[in-house]
């Protein structure tokens, strides 16, 4: 009985060590922030890179749209993810990823208003008025939906595409469906606006900072390709094919860091439990 018992328990190990070795594929992807076209120059050469380094087929595949990114994240169906801190907390908490890198720095959001509004001096005066933003689940919106758990003590949420930069001009329409607050992120705020537009603003809420977006994998992936994935990133030979991908996210860094342990834990909570998660 002993012997059969070490006998069950090597397989167990030896599966887990060695699950990818039998992998005839393994999915990349990343939420449908582009077209399939545009998604596949940045995250294209990663995959080819990652399908080299691990033995094993690497196939990126666009979401198409929200809606099927969000059910196949559900289902399992991705073993290699770049976004927020918010969906990489989900994956470890429900699906057993495990965070390996991030963009360095941090992510931050706030809530503003035309300067002379003074009708409005902190988020409560918000509580049933528009508040434009990127449509949750986008982290900015869901960071400052954050503050209001009450669902009948929230903003009305009107959904910009475009970009921060269309979420800053929402404020200067003047029709009935103005905007009477904006969700920016900091940076943007910061580096992107001309100082005349900085100030013609005032914060209403700041969101806590986050950790910025990552990669996480699936459990089908070993700890020992884990490592050669974190490696090959963040220092090795990989750090080339992730040009596109910090071109477009990551601003002036020049490669992928390592996560610290249980880094991202607790921010599901945004997607968990609210009316705009999932």
């Amino acid at each position: 009985m002993k012997n059969l018992k070490a006998y069950t328990l090597l397989l167990v190990l030896l599966s887990s060590v060695y699950s990818t070795s039998f992998a005839k594929e393994l999915i990349l992807s990343a939420p449908p922030r582009e077209t399939a076209e545009a998604g596949m120059k940045i995250y294209g050469p990663v995959a080819a890179h990652l399908t080299k380094l691990l033995g094993v087929k690497v196939t990126y595949k666009h979401p198409e749209n929200w809606m099927r990114y969000q059910r196949e994240m559900r289902n399992d169906k991705y073993d290699i993810v770049f976004d927020g801190p918010h969906f990489i907390a989900w994956r470890e908490q429900h699906l057993g990823h495990e965070a390996l890198l991030k963009l360095p720095g941090k992510l931050q959001f706030m809530l503003v208003a035309d300067k002379d509004n003074n009708k409005l001096s902190n988020p409560n005066d918000l509580i049933g008025k528009n508040i434009c933003g990127i449509s949750p689940p986008n982290l900015s919106t869901l960071s400052v939906l954050d503050y209001y758990r009450n669902p009948v003590r929230q903003p009305v949420i009107k959904g910009i595409k475009g970009g921060m930069g269309k979420v800053f001009k929402s404020l200067a329409v003047t029709d009935k469906n103005k905007c009477d607050a904006a969700v920016l992120r900091t940076a943007f705020h910061q580096k992107k606006l001309k100082k005349a537009q900085q100030q013609s603003v005032k914060t209403l809420f700041m969101s806590k900072a986050m950790p910025n977006q990552g990669v996480s994998v699936s459990k089908r992936v070993s700890p020992e390709l884990k490592l050669r994935i974190k490696k090959s990133l963040t220092v090795g030979n990989g750090i080339p094919s992730t040009k596109n991908l910090l071109k477009r996210f990551g601003g002036k860094a020049k490669s992928f860091i390592p996560v610290e342990s249980k880094e991202y834990a607790g921010y599901n909570n945004l997607l968990e439990g609210v009316i705009f998660g999932w």
